[in-house]
């Protein structure tokens, strides 16, 4: 029972770090317009891929991931 809890407390930390992220993230000006992040505009079409936005995303839940999980 004291596994779940932890992955509990670490699944809602999870959440409230990007609930921040989503809720600053019109505040950032930078984050989503990173440089390598894909935006093409059309006149009747637009895409929008933010690659380098999720590439740092990654690496920052996986060092979080890896320091949390050197504890056990």
């Amino acid at each position: 029972m004291n596994d779940i809890g932890k992955i509990l407390v670490l699944v809602g930390l999870v959440l409230v770090a990007l609930g921040g992220l989503l809720w600053l993230g019109g505040k950032l000006p930078w984050f989503g317009r990173l440089p390598g992040d894909i935006r093409i505009d059309r006149e009747h079409f637009k895409l929008y891929f933010p690659l380098t936005t999720c590439l740092l995303i990654s690496i920052l839940l996986t060092l979080l991931f890896r320091l949390i999980g050197k504890g056990d």
